[in-house]
């Protein structure tokens, strides 16, 4: 199968074709054929081996990356009985030892599988799991949020960020977005957000206080930042602030204000959680570029530029 494997750790030219032996599966695992890869935020920390260090993990190369994709189900193993060969699914697995979503085909537990939600196409399918959970895992599971509570998405143009203003949403909390640029200002109007400050131009702060002039109830911090700390000024007493572990420089929160991190794993609840949200009307995953699979490097590199939304591959 065609695939983008690195031989050792490092920058975007150890990215490189390969043809490598399509994975076999094992009890309770599927076989993916994957149409669209999801190009993470992370990707790069894993392709440098910052996740193999930070886990004492010894990797085997030639190492695939992609912990995100979409397609079909081209085989089962022993013991799965929710999907067929031929069924559309989306998947996520991060760290996969049997190979990542950066190729033809990939094995993957078949508790982290699933129908892609009504509504998405499978583009959409495949660079949603990670950011998706991530968004949920912090809106609901760390910041619990309630309906009719005020709270911040900050980064809401950028892949967590946008899924995350329309989970919010969903639970019924009221949605002030902090974008990046005019294009990630109309992206956040587009999906929904009930006020809109750019973290380029406006006076966040300002624009915090008259969203919730008794201070937000909490704030979902998806980037990090001077504007993003001056902006937790807006919190009020007992307020509460979340974010993803890995955001740099890592927020603190003012006196008075509770802030946790927290990871976006996945698990069957969490997906299911993300699917009922995403499957509550039209949802928009927005995929600002679709690479060809041989140009991974490309995409590695987009990656320190600015867009909207989410990058993916194209194996075929």
């Amino acid at each position: 199968m065609k695939a983008i494997a690195i031989n050792r750790f490092g920058g975007v030219d150890t990215l490189v074709p390969r043809d490598l032996p399509v994975p076999g599966i094992g009890p309770g695992e599927v076989l993916v054929r994957v149409e669209v890869a999801g190009v993470g935020e992370w990707d790069p920390f894993e392709r440098e081996g910052g996740y193999a260090e930070m886990m004492g993990m010894t990797p085997e190369f030639p190492y695939v990356l992609g912990s995100e994709g979409a397609g079909t189900i081209a085989a089962v193993g022993e013991g799965v009985t929710r999907f067929a060969p031929g069924d559309r699914v989306y998947a996520v697995g991060f760290l996969n030892a049997r190979g990542g979503f950066y190729a033809e085909y990939t094995a993957v537990n078949a508790d982290m599988v699933s129908p892609i939600p009504g509504g998405l196409s499978t583009e959409q399918a495949a660079v949603v799991g990670g950011v998706g959970l991530t968004a949920v895992r912090g809106l609901d599971d760390t910041l619990h949020i309630q309906p009719g509570e005020s709270v911040m998405v900050f980064g809401a143009s950028g892949g967590v960020g946008h899924v995350a203003v329309q989970i919010a949403r969903r639970m019924g909390a009221r949605v002030l977005a902090v974008a990046s640029g005019e294009d990630g200002v109309a992206l956040a109007r587009r999906i929904g957000a009930d006020a809109v400050a750019d973290g380029r131009a406006d006076d966040v702060l300002v624009a915090a206080r008259a969203f919730a002039p008794d201070g937000l109830d909490a704030a979902l911090l998806a980037t990090g930042g001077d504007t993003a700390q001056q902006a937790l000024l807006a919190m009020r007493s007992g307020g509460r602030v979340a974010y993803p572990n890995g955001v740099q420089p890592e927020p603190t929160a003012p006196d008075g204000v509770r802030i946790d991190a927290y990871n976006g794993d996945p698990d069957p609840d969490a997906i299911a959680r993300l699917n009922r949200l995403i499957e509550q009307g039209p949802f928009d995953v927005h995929v600002a570029r679709t690479f060809p699979l041989a140009q991974a490097a490309d995409a590695h590199r987009a990656l320190g530029e600015h867009f909207v939304g989410k990058l993916a591959l194209r194996t075929g």
